[in-house]
């Protein structure tokens, strides 16, 4: 295998950073590291989600490795994700990225502000 390198457009590692880069998938992480969560528990933890978008995101996240899927025997079955170690590891890289969004969100909101007003005044 060549050395990654991300700026390569044939480069793996862009698939790692898709993931990395997916709201959904980032906030799915973060809920897991707390405790194993059913389907409907995290669809009712992240709003706006659609079930389609959680399932694609959770098999995504399944298939790389960063979540693991149980089925409860039970009637009807039951099934819990879990994040797996690998998946704390990046849990925990974007974490503050997070932090990073709360801590300046009103400045963020007051550039957009600034920047819409300057471009719509010069678009009219």
């Amino acid at each position: 295998m060549k050395t990654p390198n991300a700026y390569s457009a044939a480069c793996p590692t862009r698939q790692i950073l898709d993931r990395v880069g997916d709201k959904w998938a980032v906030l799915i992480l973060l809920l897991l590291r707390e405790e194993p969560l059913r389907f409907n528990q995290l669809r009712r933890a992240i709003e706006g989600i659609s079930q389609k978008m959680l399932s694609q995101v959770l098999k995504s996240l399944e298939r790389d490795g960063l979540v693991k899927r149980r089925a409860i025997a039970t009637v009807p079955v039951t099934v819990e994700y879990s994040i797996t170690p690998l998946g704390k590891t990046l849990a925990a890289a974007v974490d503050p990225l997070r932090d990073w969004a709360e801590r300046n969100l009103k400045e963020v909101l007051a550039a957009q502000r600034r920047y819409d007003a300057q471009h719509h005044a010069n678009a009219a």
